[in-house]
Parts: structure tokens; C-alpha cells; sequence
């Protein structure tokens, strides 16, 4: 595998929703390369595409147009079970609500990416508690979500991104349910894991000061791109 070739690459994509009559352009020609190693943010205000491009570049949805390479592979023409595979095990996914299961502790819910994967239990497990180790919860592995504060159950969520070794870690609003010292704290971890593993970085944020935190910053508006 070439490290000189992006990550995400797209051109021209476009994304159309139709509401009755009416056709709206979420996406309406993005073209855009990210590298390995970057750690980006995507904003905009509300309705500007941000959130649609996260969803396509996430292999969540498809574009109605245009093409996406992820680590050199055309998604664009690939089968919905191809899709599931890559994000099974290129893309680990940050979310604002944190989505972890409520009875399962937090080494389970870590561990969960690797049951799909087919990973042995042992091996699971190992990788399980080395995640939870890199972001500093290593003495919270058997608690359960609701013993733990909203920064902790985002670490526990950032753990679960981590335990494939993706190529991409995609957040969205990672800091939307927290205070303003859990944010930090999260953007603090990001940022260290763009430093210590070179991680690359795609998050979605409306906040200024979180996406101060990044080294490069796209701007949407009106489905396209209009500052990077």
C-alpha cells in the first residue's frame, strides 16, 4: 500500500433528495482530497452539506453522482455488502450520541467492531483493553455506560473507532452532548491521536474553537465547497 495516496479522494459528487416536486441539491459538485496523517474539519451552518458529505465519505449513504475513492477503492461502484465491509473495517465512527449499549460494559462495547469482524475472543479482548488504554480508561473497562460521565462514554466511543486500526476515523459533533470541559478534553485526544498515531481525522462540527483543534478546515455552503 502506497502512504502517498489519499485517503479520500471525490470528485464532482452530488447528492439529490426529492420532497414531492421539489429536488434539493445537498451536494452539488464536491470535489476534495484528503491525505493520510490529516486531521480535518468540515463546517458550515445548517442545510450547507457538511453532514451529507459525512454520510457518503462514511459509506452510509451514496452520492447520486460523482465518484469517492477510500484508500485507492472505487465505493462509488461497489454492492451494498461491499459497503458494509468497509465500513466494518476501514471506517470507525464517532458519534455525537456516543451509541453505546446501555447493559454492556465499556470493554464489551469496544470489543463489539471485532465480534462482526470474526476476531477470537482472546485477541478481542487484548485489543479491546489496549484501546480503552490509549484514551485513558483502563481502570473503567468493567463499568457500564451509566457509570460513567459524558466524556468518559465519548472516550469509550472513540476506543470502539480504534479497535480495527481503520484507515479513516470519521466524528460527528463528538462534543455536541458535552460540557465545555469534557470538549476539551476529547479535542485534546483527537489531536493526540493524530499526533501519536497519525491517525486520519474527518470531523463535522458547527464550533469554532472545536474545529480549531484540526490543521485543515473545509467550509460548506449550499452543497459545495467554498473555502479549504
Amino acid at each position: 500500500m502506497r502512504n502517498d495516496r489519499p485517503v479520500i479522494r471525490t470528485e464532482l459528487l452530488r447528492k439529490l433528495y426529492t420532497f414531492g416536486d421539489q429536488t434539493v441539491a445537498a451536494l452539488n459538485g464536491v470535489s476534495v482530497t484528503i491525505q493520510r496523517g490529516e486531521f480535518v474539519a468540515v463546517v458550515g451552518p445548517s442545510g450547507s452539506g457538511k453532514s451529507t458529505f459525512m454520510t457518503v465519505i462514511g459509506c452510509l449513504d451514496r452520492p447520486t453522482a460523482g465518484a469517492y475513492w477510500l484508500d485507492g477503492n472505487p465505493v462509488h461502484t461497489f454492492s451494498e455488502h461491499d459497503l458494509a465491509r468497509i465500513r466494518g473495517q476501514q471506517i470507525g465512527f464517532v458519534f455525537q450520541g456516543f451509541n453505546l449499549l446501555r447493559q454492556t460494559t465499556a470493554l464489551a462495547n469496544v470489543e463489539l467492531p471485532l465480534i462482526y469482524a470474526g476476531v477470537p475472543a482472546r485477541e478481542r479482548r487484548a485489543r479491546a483493553v489496549t484501546a480503552l488504554t490509549q484514551v485513558g480508561l483502563e481502570h473503567r473497562l468493567h463499568h457500564f455506560p451509566n457509570q460513567l460521565s459524558g466524556g468518559q462514554q465519548q472516550r469509550v466511543a472513540i476506543a470502539r473507532a480504534l479497535v480495527n486500526e481503520p484507515s479513516l476515523i470519521l466524528a460527528d459533533e463528538p462534543t455536541g452532548n458535552l460540557d465545555s470541559r469534557a470538549s476539551t478534553e476529547i479535542m485534546a485526544l483527537f489531536g493526540q491521536l493524530h499526533r501519536e498515531r497519525g491517525a486520519t481525522i474527518v470531523l463535522v462540527t458547527h464550533e469554532p474553537d472545536v474545529a480549531a483543534y484540526a490543521q485543515r478546515v473545509i467550509r460548506f455552503r449550499d452543497g459545495q465547497t467554498e473555502g479549504d
